[in-house]
């Protein structure tokens, strides 16, 4: 008989799960941390805590040898096979922004950056201080250009947070659009319907190829590229970017764009996969386009700002009150912290954002918990190494609380990478994670 939550048993018994996705947290030994990682050397006594009455082990989020992009990653620990049933990034930023997506259109994540006079990428994040509000100006103004209407293709360009985008393309004539084009980001390639990070020998804005012989692939990649030389004749001249240079920063000057996609059909739900309905808690667009793609309950806060604790103890407070809503099962949360200073090579402040996600989030969700009810399982949608400044395919380190074990502070258990390499759950793919988490068993790979 299917209890409540849709799954076969006593409603009563089977309890609640939540799973705590921190970005980027996976890492690698450090020489300013005396060869210990960020997790590895952070104060958590909320998570070791945690640890002592759980089992350890490792993820590949989407494949061993793929360093994935967070979408595919987040795809892949919700149950998914992100290289086949992935929209694309653009797709997924768009409707974390609402933006109205037709059948036909084309969607691209794309972020503003800044490069030299050969086209070489000097940053591709434009010195990580593109405010929002700047960015949005910027695509306005490209929005307005009308850039690609000779070509009988309206494109938007909508800014999100920060330096980053979605760039919309809608044919305004009867021949069509096709998502099946190569990236001009060079930090990123197609793997299968996902993306994957790669690291350039030298990061250049890169021509966007069809990747097959159809009209429609051909056309949209050359819309791209005559959209790349037309952007990077404009931007210079915007106003933000005099502003930015009078005050000795970096200007957006260019933008590059990757993982085109279109609006999926026939993408089963995350109800009908697993037989529970859940909520997501979410700081990024990307994030809500993922829960709402999957029909999970919206419960986007916005990106942290300035008062960081204040911002994780909201998070806490918000997955605890999903947990709340007897429908509701299943709690996904997405912190973002430690993936931008890997990002940076900053291992000294992964480590205190990893220690301020302890104290902060951790602490204030397993307050009065009781875990005899709720699975906790805490991961990384990927690795971000601050010795490699960007992502790796390195596994990511995997907790899994277990009802009715209770904490033994003498096994001295901590949530570590090489705890985790140890650890007893053993090795396995993100997409196998929340089946062992609702039935206890690994399934098979495929």
């Amino acid at each position: 008989m299917k209890g409540r939550d849709g799954l076969q048993g006593n409603p009563e018994t089977r309890g609640q799960y939540v799973l705590i996705v921190l970005d980027g947290l996976g890492d690698l030994p450090h020489p300013s941390l005396q060869g210990n990682t960020p997790l590895g050397a952070a104060t958590t006594p909320h998570l070791d805590a945690l640890a002592q009455r759980s089992e350890l082990g490792l993820l590949d989020p989407v494949r061993k040898g793929v360093a994935p992009e967070s979408d595919a990653g987040v795809l892949g620990l919700l149950g998914y096979d992100p290289e086949q049933e992935s929209p694309g990034r653009g797709v997924l930023e768009a409707m974390g922004i609402s933006l109205d997506l037709r059948p036909g259109d084309v969607a691209l994540r794309f972020n503003f950056a800044t490069t030299d006079a050969s086209g070489k990428i000097v940053d591709q994040r434009v010195g990580r201080n593109l405010a929002t509000e700047e960015a949005a100006a910027l695509a306005e103004a490209l929005t307005q250009a009308r850039l690609l209407e000779s070509e009988g293709i309206e494109a938007t360009v909508s800014a999100t947070v920060g330096h980053r985008g979605v760039l919309r393309l809608t044919s305004l004539t009867p021949e069509e659009l096709s998502p099946d084009v190569t990236n001009s980001d060079p930090f990123y390639e197609r793997a299968g319907r996902a993306g994957h990070a790669v690291k350039p020998k030298e990061p250049r804005v890169k021509e966007v190829l069809p990747q097959n012989s159809t009209p429609s692939a051909v056309r949209t990649s050359r819309a791209l590229n005559l959209f790349s030389a037309r952007v990077a004749n404009l931007l210079p001249e915007q106003e933000v970017n005099h502003f930015r240079k009078a005050r000795g920063a970096l200007v957006a000057n260019n933008l590059i764009v990757r993982d085109a996609g279109t609006l999926p059909q026939g993408l089963p739900s995350f109800a009908a996969r697993h037989g529970l309905h859940g909520a997501a808690v979410t700081e990024m667009p990307v994030e809500r386009g993922i829960a709402l793609l999957l029909g999970l309950a919206d419960v986007f806060v916005g990106p942290m700002g300035k008062d960081v604790p204040g911002a994780l103890r909201h998070r806490a407070e918000m997955v605890r009150r999903e947990l709340d809503q007897e429908h509701r099962p299943f709690v996904y949360v997405h912190l973002k912290g430690p993936d931008e200073p890997g990002h940076d090579g900053d291992a000294l402040r992964k480590k205190q954002i990893v220690e301020d996600l302890d104290q902060h989030f951790m602490g204030p969700f397993l307050d009065g918990l009781d875990l005899s009810r709720v699975t906790v399982a805490v991961t990384a949608d990927h690795s971000t190494p601050c010795v490699l400044r960007g992502h790796s395919d390195d596994p990511v380190p995997l907790l899994v609380s277990t009802r009715g074990k209770v904490q033994d502070p003498s096994k001295n258990v901590r949530y570590t990478e090489d705890f985790a390499w140890k650890g007893t759950l053993g090795e396995h793919l993100g997409k196998e994670l929340l089946p062992y988490l609702l039935r206890g068993e690994w399934p098979t790979s495929g």
